[in-house]
């Protein structure tokens, strides 16, 4: 199995596995205590495992050969009285480590006073040893590993979001379809790994019941030797049952060691089916599958439809928007809405109608980070912890980095939209505090799309804004929050802004 597929295997762990606990003191009691007190905590169903470091040095080797680490247990004063504090800063800059707990304790607060450590060093608690009594350290160790195991989700959704992206491009760059199916099965492997290879089976004769045969049109590792034979004379029986399954219901079937993939053109002129063997398949697997696939589809689809290319373009960049956008439980339209928007801002601002039209397609992507934010918070009612906004925040720099490396026009300007549009005018947003015209021109616009059409719309926490509110909202905030020219263009032809809801109304239900 290639190496990205072994780093999204181990960042969702099986349940059985045990969260890995690194206790650093110089003091042998306080392993002997820390290890007694928890020998029974259980968290998310599994236990803790111990590793016991009475040194920095020991410490630092340990974290070195176990990346799995999940949290620091830390004394401040040991070898020197600083050797804690220092390790602190070992593993986030030299060991680059940003995702384990640190829980500093010490016996002599005098030495690292509270609010200086807190302020100057990446820890995520401080404890007197004094004060953790079992019951404390027990919540201590919930706290600490509920955060650890987000923060791994987001990474998670992160890579494998990374990967589907850089799939999708290659997919799309293909012109010529005799090696699409080939590209696809090579970036399967790419985003998940396959354990004996995966093979395409194209239907000779679709729109029929069943099709007499699945005849293997390309395949990787163990079934190249299958090309131009058929799948259901050479496969084991499960899995053509599988494929029988997909076909029959168009679906994707995920098997307990395999999955099979179904995908059609909009003129059902073709089936093709994806299979592939692993060991097994986790939520993510799926999802990541399911969104490639999707993608794969409107390959497929451009393909053949040469002369409706921009359009095909335009419904991926929507399919990835809506991929963040639903998990919030907000409209499909929105993200269409937002785009329509943002082109009309465009063009009144004095854009060409060429770059204009490419922020219709950019912008609907500004929040496609949201996609590696866990839903509990993502989808949550009321107002978030300070530790939930740092976590909801990232979405503006991860939607970035997931974009910014295409070589693609439309993808490279979704990051610029992506990455400033939280930036105030006055410079009070993130990530970067951008002030006026040093935030990009298409964050600017793609914030002011955003806000206006989000405050007209119902979300999980709010029910739509009356139209003169919207106004007064926008009022208040021109020259904080929005761009002043802008939100002048938007009053000069606020009718036809409005006009883009009835034209695009949410949908029943939703």
């Amino acid at each position: 199995m290639n190496s990205g597929s072994h780093d999204l295997n181990t960042t969702l762990q099986p349940a059985a596995a045990a969260w890995t606990v690194l206790v650093v003191d110089d003091e042998t009691e306080v392993h002997d205590v820390t290890r007694l007190v928890l020998r029974n905590f259980r968290f998310a169903d599994r236990p803790l495992e111990f590793l016991h470091a009475r040194d920095s040095t020991t410490a630092i080797n340990f974290l070195r050969e176990n990346p799995d680490i999940a949290v620091i247990l830390l004394d401040v004063v040991m070898e020197t009285d600083q050797a804690g504090l220092d390790l602190v800063r070992t593993v986030r800059e030299r060991l680059g480590n940003h995702l384990v707990r640190i829980v500093l304790r010490t016996g002599q607060p005098g030495q690292a006073p509270e609010q200086a450590v807190i302020a100057n060093y990446d820890i995520n608690d401080y404890r007197e040893k004094t004060e953790l009594t079992a019951q404390r350290l027990a919540t201590t160790m919930y706290a600490a590993l509920r955060a650890y195991r987000d923060m791994r989700t987001i990474e998670a959704h992160r890579q494998g979001l990374e990967r589907v992206i850089r799939a999708s491009a290659q997919i799309f760059s293909q012109e010529h379809s005799h090696h699409f199916a080939s590209i696809v099965l090579e970036q399967l492997t790419e985003i998940i790994g396959t354990e004996r290879g995966a093979l395409y089976c194209k239907v000779l004769h679709p729109q029929v019941e069943l099709p007499e045969h699945f005849h293997i049109a390309a395949a990787t590792g163990e079934y190249k030797p299958l090309l131009d034979r058929n799948a259901d004379e050479k496969l084991p029986a499960h899995v053509v049952g599988s494929l029988r399954e997909a076909y029959l219901g168009r679906k994707h079937v995920f098997g307990d060691d395999h999955y099979v993939l179904f995908i059609t053109d909009s003129g059902k002129s073709e089936s093709l089916f994806y299979v592939g063997e692993k060991a097994s398949l986790n939520e993510l697997d799926h999802r990541l599958i399911e969104v490639f696939c999707t993608n794969v589809a409107i390959a497929h689809e451009n393909l053949h439809l040469q002369g409706e290319l921009l359009d095909s373009q335009l419904d991926m960049v929507y399919l990835l928007a809506s991929a963040a956008e639903t998990r919030s439980r907000e409209t499909a339209n929105h993200v269409r809405r937002v785009g329509l928007i943002a082109e009309m801002l465009a063009i009144a601002y004095g854009m060409d109608e060429k770059e204009a039209d490419l922020l219709r397609m950019a912008a609907p992507l500004h929040d496609i980070g949201k996609i590696g934010i866990p839903d509990a918070i993502l989808n949550k009612p009321g107002p978030h912890t300070p530790a939930e906004t740092e976590i909801m925040r990232t979405h503006a720099e991860l939607g970035a980095k997931l974009l910014a490396g295409s070589k693609r026009p439309v993808l490279r300007l979704a990051a610029d939209a992506a990455r400033a549009h939280h930036e105030n005018w006055d410079g009070s947003g993130y990530p970067n505090a951008l002030r006026g015209t040093e935030i990009p021109l298409a964050g600017r616009i793609t914030m002011l799309a955003d806000v206006f059409d989000a405050l007209g719309s119902k979300r999980c926490y709010k029910e739509p804004w009356p139209i003169e509110n919207i106004r007064a909202f926008l009022t208040e905030q021109s020259g904080k929050k929005f761009d002043p020219r802008l939100v002048e263009l938007m009053f000069d032809n606020w009718e036809r802004f409005l006009a883009v809801r009835e034209q695009l109304p949410d949908l029943p239900g939703e």
